[in-house]
C-alpha cells in the first residue's frame, strides 16, 4: 500500500461523497426532507468503505479481511440508512434540520448544499479507517474477532435503542413525556453511543499490536472525528436544544439524571 495509492483512492471517494451529497441536495429541495441528506450519507458512505476495503491499493493484505471488513461497513450502511429512510417516509422535516432552517432564513438552500458538501469530504476521515482497516497485512488476529463482535454489537444496540424509542413515541398516553426506559434510562443518546462505539471497531481492527503496520494507529481519527461530530456538533447540541424547547422542564429533569452520551446508572434523587 502506497501513500500515492490511497491518496488517489481517497481522492476518488471524496468526489463520490460529494456528488452523492449535491444528489441528496435536490431531493431535499424536491421533498422539503432533510432526512433524505442522512439516507444518502448513510449509504453512500457504507458502499465507499466496502470499496475502498476491497480496493487494489498494493500490499499483501489479507483477502478475508478485506471481506469481513466490506461487509461490516455495508451491514452498517443498511441498518442505519433503513432506519432513517423509514422515519424519513413517515414524519415531517428533521427537527435539527428545521432548525437550521429558522436560523438560515432565505439562505438555507444555499447554505444547507455547502453543508452538505463539507459533511462529504469530513467522511472521508471515516473512509478512511474503513481502509485502513481492510488492508491491515497478515493474517487475522484476535484483534479483528474483537473488532467484528463490537461493530456487531455496536449495530444490535443501536438497533435497539431506535426500537426502544419508537415503541415509547407509539403510546399515544407518553404524549410530551420523555423515554427513560430501558437504554434510555442509561444515556439520554444511546444510538449516539453505539453509533460512535460502532466506529471503534475499524481501528481495532487496522492496529497491528505487534508493531507491524503504522498505518493502523490513523485508523483512531475516524471514531475521533465521530465523537466530535456527534457530542459537540450536529448529534447532541442541536437534540438537546429541540427537546428542551419541546419537553421544557421534563426533559431538564431528565438532564438532571441521565448522562448525556456514556451509559450509566441514573442518578438517584438525594431522601430528606
Amino acid at each position: 500500500m502506497t501513500v500515492l495509492s490511497v491518496i488517489t483512492w481517497l481522492a476518488g471517494t471524496g468526489l463520490f461523497l460529494c456528488l452523492t451529497m449535491a444528489c441528496a441536495w435536490l431531493v431535499q429541495r424536491r421533498t422539503g426532507k432533510s432526512g433524505w441528506a442522512d439516507v444518502a450519507w448513510t449509504m453512500g458512505l457504507g458502499i465507499a468503505g466496502a470499496v475502498l476495503a476491497l480496493a487494489p491499493l498494493g500490499g499483501t493484505p489479507e483477502p478475508l479481511r478485506q471481506g469481513l471488513v466490506a461487509a461490516l461497513a455495508l451491514l452498517w450502511a443498511l441498518r442505519l440508512g433503513g432506519h432513517i429512510l423509514r422515519r424519513t417516509l413517515s414524519s415531517g422535516e428533521d427537527p435539527r434540520y428545521h432548525q437550521l432552517a429558522q436560523e438560515w432564513g432565505e439562505a438555507f438552500p444555499r447554505r444547507l448544499f455547502w453543508f452538505l458538501q463539507l459533511q462529504a469530504v469530513c467522511s472521508l476521515l471515516l473512509a478512511a479507517s474503513v481502509l485502513l482497516a481492510g488492508h491491515s497485512p497478515g493474517p487475522l488476529r484476535w484483534n479483528d474477532i474483537a473488532g467484528v463482535a463490537l461493530l456487531l454489537a455496536a449495530i444490535a444496540g443501536e438497533g435497539l435503542s431506535d426500537l426502544q424509542l419508537a415503541r415509547f413515541r407509539a403510546n399515544p398516553a407518553n404524549g410530551k413525556r420523555v423515554c427513560n426506559e430501558g437504554l434510555w434510562s442509561l444515556s439520554r443518546h444511546p444510538n449516539y453511543f453505539f453509533e460512535w462505539l460502532a466506529w471503534l471497531a475499524y481501528p481495532l481492527i487496522a492496529i497491528d499490536f505487534g508493531g507491524g503496520y503504522s498505518w493502523g494507529w490513523l485508523a483512531l481519527s475516524g471514531p475521533a472525528f465521530m465523537y466530535w461530530l456527534l457530542v459537540h456538533v450536529s448529534g447532541v447540541p442541536p437534540l438537546e436544544a429541540h427537546m428542551l424547547r419541546s419537553r421544557g422542564q421534563a426533559y431538564r429533569a431528565y438532564q438532571a439524571k441521565v448522562n448525556a452520551f456514556f451509559p450509566a446508572f441514573p442518578v438517584k434523587e438525594s431522601s430528606r
